[in-house]
């Protein structure tokens, strides 16, 4: 046992300097291209701190057990608002892009409700999987089409050094792999400390695994908050949401159809739209733009109590 708590360290550690460097990366390359930060946040972090959750999924299904990949991604979806969001804005407020509320964040309850319409009959087929996948491709032009034109009207760039190219793409590279490494080596120790307690796969998914491959949106919100850096935070939760189901239900769900169980379909799942509704509400007021440390407080209450009629 000693040596599993020693992995899980490891990967805990692995994931934070990999969550660092991927926020400096990710910046970089967001001033090289004269781009808002809340669109590479959106985009290119979102996606690099959903590679654990694609990787777990994908694993579960060529391993016989697809219906790990569901509770997986609605448990992250779900602990990326209650406790990345959260742990973020009780470090330093987080200010609201107005894109966030007008054109992000309807995108991602959109995929979220098609998520909800596919599970009501027990399972995700590989025909809704294709589903998936175009919206995944429709998103990804759409966000790099609204990247251009931000790009135009934006601000002024930002003045200081900026990261050479390659040192950029390297950092960037390796930030995703050290992310799932890190994702891999918790996960798997997180999950065999939790069997060894004898919880159930839907427990273990939505809650040790879910959180497990969520590490990586702590680690990058987190790191952006102490640079100030809040608006990739929104971004990358949201994007990192939209991503969950898109790719990672996407994929899995092309290999192999993915068993969804009532519990799954009639609890968790509205809980991920009700969560998703609150984010709504908690970005809203004009008047602040921001999420403050109460808010934040308040989240991880909401979270705690979602454990609680969980188990």
């Amino acid at each position: 046992m000693v040596k599993v708590y020693l992995l899980l360290f490891a990967g805990l550690g692995l994931l934070f300097i990999s969550g660092k460097y991927l926020v400096d990366s990710s910046v970089a390359i967001s001033r090289r291209l004269k781009i808002p930060r809340s669109i590479i946040g959106l985009t290119v972090v979102a996606f690099g701190t959903s590679a654990p959750e694609l990787l777990v999924s994908l694993q579960a299904a060529f391993s016989g057990y697809p219906e790990i990949a569901i509770g997986n991604v609605v448990g992250s979806n779900i602990s990326n608002i209650l406790l990345v969001l959260a742990i973020t804005a009780l470090i330093y407020p987080i200010s609201v892009p107005a894109s966030s509320v007008k054109r992000d964040w309807p995108v991602m309850m959109l995929v979220s409700l098609v998520l909800f319409a596919f599970s009501l009959n027990g399972y995700i087929s590989r025909l809704e999987g294709g589903i998936l996948v175009s919206l995944l491709a429709g998103y990804i032009l759409m966000s790099v089409l609204r990247s251009r034109g931000l790009g135009k009207s934006g601000g002024k760039p930002e003045e200081g050094p900026v990261m050479k190219w390659w040192v950029a793409g390297i950092l960037f590279l390796l930030s995703c792999a050290g992310l799932a490494i890190g994702a891999d080596l918790l996960v798997d120790n997180v999950a065999f400390i939790a069997e060894e307690l004898g919880m159930s796969k839907r427990v273990v998914s939505i809650t040790m695994v879910a959180v497990g491959t969520s590490i990586p949106e702590v680690a990058t919100s987190v790191i952006a908050a102490l640079k100030k850096e809040t608006e990739i935070s929104v971004g990358n939760i949201i994007g990192s949401n939209i991503m969950n189901i898109l790719s990672v239900l996407g994929f899995t769900s092309l290999v192999s159809p993915i068993k969804v169980s009532k519990e799954i379909a009639r609890f968790d799942i509205p809980w991920m739209l009700g969560i998703s509704l609150l984010m709504l509400l908690l970005m809203l007021p004009a008047a602040r733009s921001r999420i403050t440390r109460w808010e934040g407080s308040f989240m991880i209450i909401i979270y705690l109590l979602y454990i609680y009629f969980l188990f």
